[in-house]
């Protein structure tokens, strides 16, 4: 690795202290992660690492199932390392000695393929997630490993990736294949960097630059599994897998939106490792492709339930927005490990947009319920004829667990190892990506230092950053400026720092290096010989936005989003007096923002004037009875008319998007039509 790469802080050097963050990682620790652990017991998942199955059994383990359990084993690795707690932490070995011992004497570690289908054992690759589920295997020994300095799992994944290595390749008798699911590939890198096994990254490497390659792996395999060109349909756009073409060779994002995030990352991953300037291009093409016309303003991404992910280039509806949790979350994995290619303002960006809209609305306030897929409007839930609530696919409620459960473990991984996305080195530079409370050990150069932030962000843009060398020292601390911010002040010492007393911070182009007002990359970077207890000073500001979409977008002619900092809004029913969908927002409204510490875990609410549509009141009169009665008016509201409905005034109250839902189900929605 080439030594102008950054190198991302690990979580366990950053205590998170945070009035924001704080009591969420406390929910995770104390909720999410009891209840998913109750789950994998209550469904099969975990007990089907005994071996015990045998036909006729139910539950059937599901060839996926390997992975929802390894990824609850790394969230509780990363929160024991965080937090001593015993309950988890025996529970923890439990599930760690149960997965080692499922273990087969070459190597293999697959309950799916071990006692249900044994016979089929890499024979469909595309299709079945073999190779993904060692992946994350390999991800919780590692985790394990890092927490606990027990080799217990490690020792069983390095066998098993040794056996895979064994299988796969371009020798003599080897396998020429790869996964229909991406995920091996930085999880190879990650084991690579804790052994320094030069065989893990090589077999990342070769699974990368084999991808899409011709003649097609998939198209053999099919064969020798009997099935034609066209059996079965719609198996042969190999771009939902990302490989359609050498990985080189993409310019954009395509196919399944998690599939393409871990596919993305690894190649992030080797690209550093190896110093490849042409898979770091590769990145950035498909990058900025994403971000131009593939990028939900929640930082969702994914927009269509059928393939779990992208469609056409700004096809991007609201109440049919999949947007997985799960894709969010690997969106973020990417934009880490692009920041380390590179530290620009605009990968950090993203990573704050999805971390704290898309991922976050992915759980419930209390930890226990789950959205698989985020839709940036919904119908609420309706009662059926016998005044049930019913629900479909717009009556959104979050479940306590799924058939297919790979998003709840995924954000409590995420949230168990936060601290490890605040910051990154490069030589005698640390750049500050998010803004949280909390400590952290650095090594600047040759410098130990010590960084203590204290924030009320999200919710207020004022941030000191207290820099603690042993001894004082010349370094930089390079401070993100986010792109929704358009004034801020940088002080260091109760001291402007020159040029920032009232900056104007412009967004950096792709290609741009030192902007107008000082910041690199969108990075303002402070270089000064540090003493210890010097105090920086980073004012944000933060008005209420009003966000329009791009022309091409056609959910959003005519209409507006309101975003305060990192946070998008919507509009939830139990908010409202007057129904959702009737509510125009004016273009001059006045919108107030408060902070209100009894609402919804305390949130910052938006307040203001709008309007909201009248139904048409038409006169029909009715005929005379045979009675002999007079006719009579009867005032209807018809499905139609030639008459402009009327509108009243009324309130409109926004909360953050990410909360919705945790109170009465009700109707939702983020982009409002303007008046």
């Amino acid at each position: 690795m080439a030594d102008h790469y950054g190198s991302a802080v690990p979580f366990h050097q950053v205590k998170i202290q945070d009035p924001f963050w704080t009591p969420r990682i406390a929910t995770n620790r104390e909720a999410t992660l009891p209840h998913e652990y109750d789950m994998l017991l209550e469904t099969g998942r975990l007990e089907a690492f005994r071996l015990t199955w045998k036909p006729g059994d139910q539950p059937v383990p599901h060839f996926f199932w390997d992975s929802d359990v390894a990824k609850w084993v790394e969230a509780a690795s990363y929160s024991l390392a965080d937090h001593p707690d015993p309950e988890l932490a025996a529970r923890l070995e439990y599930a760690a000695e149960l997965i080692a011992s499922a273990q087969q004497p070459d190597g293999c570690l697959n309950v799916y393929f071990t006692v249900v289908e044994p016979e089929k054992r890499w024979t469909n690759l595309r299709d079945y997630h073999e190779l993904y589920c060692a992946g994350h295997l390999i991800e919780a020994g590692v985790a394990h490993f890092e927490a606990t300095g027990k080799r217990t799992l490690l020792d069983a994944v390095c066998r098993y990736a040794d056996r895979i290595g064994q299988i796969f390749g371009r020798g003599e008798g080897q396998l020429r294949g790869y996964c229909g699911h991406e995920e091996i590939e930085l999880a190879l890198v990650r084991l690579y960097q804790v052994t320094q096994c030069r065989r893990y990254l090589e077999l990342s490497r070769y699974f990368i630059e084999e991808r899409g390659r011709q003649p097609h792996y998939f198209d053999l395999e099919a064969r020798c599994r009997g099935e034609t060109e066209t059996d079965p349909p719609g198996k042969r756009d190999y771009s939902i897998y990302q490989a359609h073409q050498p990985v080189r060779e993409q310019e954009k994002v395509t196919g399944h939106a998690v599939r393409a995030m871990y596919l993305y990352s690894g190649m992030a991953d080797l690209a550093r490792e190896l110093d490849d300037p042409t898979l770091t291009a590769a990145c950035e093409r498909i990058w900025n492709h994403l971000c131009a016309k593939q990028l939900y303003l929640t930082g969702g991404i994914g927009a269509s339930r059928s393939n779990e992910g992208f469609t056409d280039d700004y096809e991007l509806p609201d109440a049919s927005a999949y947007c997985e949790t799960c894709a969010g979350i690997g969106l973020i994995f990417w934009a880490r490990r692009m920041l380390q290619l590179r530290c620009d303002r605009k990968f950090a960006d993203v990573l704050e947009k999805t971390l704290y809209n898309n991922v976050l609305a992915g759980a419930s306030l209390d930890g226990r319920k789950f959205f698989y897929d985020n839709p940036l409007a919904a119908y609420g839930s309706r009662k059926n004829r016998q005044g049930q609530t019913t629900s479909d696919i717009n009556y959104y409620q979050r479940s306590e667990w799924f058939g297919c459960a790979c998003c709840p473990p995924n954000y409590a991984r995420l949230i168990s190892s936060l601290g490890g996305y605040l910051y990154t080195v490069c030589g005698d530079t640390a750049s500050v990506h998010l803004y949280i409370s909390g400590q952290a050990q650095l090594q600047i150069g040759t410098h130990a230092v010590a960084l203590s932030q204290q924030t009320r962000y999200p919710w207020d843009g004022s941030i000191s950053i207290r820099v603690t060398p042993e001894t004082a020292a010349l370094f930089t601390i390079s401070l993100r400026i986010p792109g929704w911010c358009r004034q801020y002040r940088v002080q260091v010492n109760g001291q402007d720092w020159p040029g920032t007393e009232s900056a104007a911070a412009i967004c950096t182009e792709p290609g741009t290096n030192l902007a107008e007002d000082g910041t690199v990359y969108g990075y303002l970077p402070v270089y000064r010989r540090w003493q210890p207890g010097d105090e920086l000073t980073l004012t944000l500001d933060m008005p209420v936005r009003r966000l329009y979409g791009h022309p091409d977008l056609r959910d959003h002619h005519h209409c507006v989003a309101i975003q305060r900092g990192p946070i998008v809004y919507c509009a939830e029913q139990t908010d409202q007096a007057t129904p959702v969908h009737r509510i125009y927002l004016p273009a001059d409204s006045e919108l107030r923002a408060e902070y209100c510490p009894d609402l919804l875990g305390g949130v910052v609410r938006i307040t203001g004037s709008a309007v909201a549509a009248l139904p048409v009141q038409t006169i029909i009169q009715s005929p005379a009875a045979d009675s002999g009665r007079p006719a009579e008016s009867d005032p209807k509201e018809p499905l139609y008319s030639d008459s402009r409905p009327d509108f009243t005034p009324c309130t409109i109250s926004l909360i953050p998007y990410y909360a919705w839902n945790n109170r009465e189900p009700g109707e939702m929605r983020v982009w409002l039509p303007q008046w």
